[in-house]
C-alpha cells in the first residue's frame, strides 16, 4: 500500500511504470525487496544471537552515530547521513532497534527491578546517549522517538504517577505559552489545594489553607493598589505563596504527612518551570521548532509561509471526502501542492484518493498490528523478549500516531516517517528489522 501510495504522490507521466527505478516507486520497490531479503535473513538466524549480541547492536549504533559527524552529508540542515553510492542510510533509524535490544538486556538481567530512583539511571543512560547524538545533528524529530521507551519502564514497574506529572509538564507548558502566567499560577495552585484535599482527606484542613492563602493574596494586592505600587497580578499572587510554603511544611512535619513534602516539591518546580518556558521556548527551541508550535495552538498563523505545509495537508486530506477522488485522481497529490508528500505527508495521498474510508482502513490495519504486537510481547516467557517487544509496539505506535495527526494539525511537524508506507530505506529496514527480531523471539519462545 505504500509503494502504491507513493507511486501517487510522486507520479510523472515521463515515467509511468511503477517499475520504473529512474523513480522514487522504482527505488521504492527495490527497498521492499532488501526488506524481504533481511527479513528472511533475520529469522534464519537463532533467536539467541539477538539476545547475546544485543550489547553490541547497541555499541554499533553509538559508533555509526558519532562516525556521521565525520563522514556524513546533510540533507535539510541535518547532518545525520551517508552517503554510499546512490543510496542514503541514516543511522538514527537503526538505532531504535538497537537502542530496544540493550534496554532489553539490561533490564532483564538478574535481580534487576525498576524501584529505586538509583534503579533508572543506567536505562536512563542507554536512551540519553543515542538521543544526545541526534540532536546534535539537528534532528529533534527522531530524537523524540525516544520518548515512547517510557512505555517501557511503566510496563516494567516504573510508577503511573510519573507519566500523570509528565503529562502536566507538557500541559503546564502549553498553557503558560497560550495564557498569562497570572492565570496558570492560580490554576497550579488550585490543583495543589485540591491534591492536598483529595490525599490527606482533611476537607477542613484544605479549605483553611485556600482561605488563608487567599487571604494573603487580598492583603498584597489591597497594599499594591493603596500604595499605588504598580506589582505584577503575578507577583501579588507569588509572594503569599512562598510565604505560606515553609507554614505548610510545618503542619505536614506536625501531623507526619510525608506525601505534602512531595506535593509541595512539585509545586515549587511547578513554579519555576513556568518562569523557564519563556526562556526554552524562545532560546532553546528553533525559529521553526517555534513557528510550528505557534501554528498549532493558534498563537499565530502562516498558512503561505511556515504554516503551509499542515495548511496544504489538511486541505487534500479534506477535499477527500467520504469515497476519495480515486486512484490518480488527487488534485493536491498531483500538483505537488503539499512537499515531503511520498516521505513525511504521505498520508495525505491516503486521505486525498481514498478519502475517509481508505483512512479508516489504513488506521484499522495499523491498529491491527500494534494489538498484534501487544499480544506478542504480553505472552513472552523470557523478560528480554517480553520488554523487547513492548519496546517495539512503543516506537511504532508513535511513529504511527505523531505522523498522522502532524498531517492533520493535531500535532508539531517534526519530520518522522510512517512506518512501512512513507519513502525511505533506511526508516523502512529499521522498522523490518525492529519487527522480525521480535517475531523470530517470538518464534522460539518457551511454550
Amino acid at each position: 500500500m505504500g509503494w502504491v501510495n507513493i507511486y501517487a504522490a510522486v507520479f510523472s507521466e515521463e515515467h509511468a511504470s511503477i517499475f520504473d527505478i529512474s523513480q522514487r516507486y522504482g527505488m521504492q520497490l527495490i527497498r521492499i525487496a532488501a526488506a524481504l531479503f533481511i527479513a528472511l535473513i533475520i529469522l534464519a538466524i537463532d533467536a539467541r544471537f539477538y539476545i547475546v549480541f544485543a550489547n553490541y547492536f547497541y555499541i554499533l549504533a553509538i559508533a555509526s552515530l558519532i562516525l556521521v559527524f565525520i563522514f556524513g552529508v546533510e540533507v535539510n540542515a541535518s547532518k545525520s547521513w551517508f552517503q554510499i553510492g546512490g543510496f542514503r542510510i541514516q543511522p538514527a533509524e537503526f538505532a531504535k532497534f538497537a537502542t530496544a535490544l540493550a534496554l532489553a538486556k539490561y533490564m532483564s538481567g538478574y535481580g534487576f527491578k525498576l524501584g529505586s530512583l538509583k534503579s533508572y539511571v543506567k536505562p536512563l543512560l542507554i536512551l540519553l546517549l543515542p538521543v544526545s547524538l541526534i540532536l546534535m545533528q539537528n534532528d529533534a524529530g527522531t530524537a523524540m522517538v525516544f520518548a515512547s521507551f517510557l512505555f517501557v519502564f511503566y510496563r516494567e514497574g516504573m510508577p503511573h504517577w510519573v507519566l500523570i506529572l509528565m503529562a502536566f509538564f507538557v500541559l503546564l507548558f502549553i498553557l503558560v505559552l497560550m495564557f498569562n502566567k497570572f492565570v496558570v499560577l492560580l490554576l497550579i495552585i488550585l490543583l495543589s489545594v485540591v491534591l492536598f484535599t483529595l490525599i490527606s482527606k482533611k476537607i477542613k484542613d484544605g479549605i483553611r489553607f485556600a482561605l488563608a492563602l487567599g487571604g494573603l493574596i487580598a492583603i498584597f494586592y489591597g497594599v499594591s493598589e493603596f500604595f499605588d505600587l504598580n506589582v505584577s497580578l503575578y507577583y501579588i499572587v507569588l509572594v503569599p505563596l512562598g510565604i505560606s510554603i515553609p507554614l505548610v511544611f510545618m503542619y505536614a512535619y506536625i501531623h507526619k504527612l510525608k506525601h505534602v513534602f512531595l506535593q509541595v516539591f512539585i509545586l515549587v518546580v511547578a513554579v519555576g518551570f513556568s518562569f523557564s518556558v519563556d526562556y526554552i521556548f524562545y532560546n532553546i527551541l528553533d525559529v521553526h521548532h517555534r513557528d510550528r508550535i505557534n501554528d498549532l495552538l493558534g498563537i499565530e498563523t502562516d498558512p503561505l509561509g511556515w504554516g503551509y505545509n499542515v495548511n496544504q495537508s489538511k486541505i487534500a486530506i479534506g477535499s477527500g471526502g467520504f469515497w476519495g477522488k480515486g486512484f490518480m485522481e488527487g488534485t493536491q497529490t498531483k500538483y505537488n501542492f503539499v512537499p515531503e508528500q511520498s516521505t513525511d505527508f504521505i498520508f495525505c495521498t491516503v486521505g486525498e484518493e481514498w478519502g475517509f474510508v481508505g483512512t479508516t482502513v489504513i488506521l484499522g490495519l495499523f491498529l491491527f498490528l500494534l494489538l498484534r504486537i501487544f499480544k506478542i510481547a504480553e505472552r513472552q516467557k523470557e523478560g528480554f523478549s517480553r520488554i523487547y517487544g513492548y519496546g517495539v509496539v512503543s516506537i511504532l505506535f508513535f511513529h504511527i500516531s505523531i505522523n498522522i495527526a502532524m498531517t492533520i494539525g493535531l500535532f508539531p511537524v517534526i519530520g518522522i516517517p510512517l512506518p512501512f508506507f512513507s519513502y525511505g530505506g533506511s526508516s523502512l529496514w529499521s522498522f523490518t528489522i525492529l519487527l522480525f527480531i521480535l517475531l523470530k523471539l517470538d518464534s522460539a519462545r518457551l511454550d
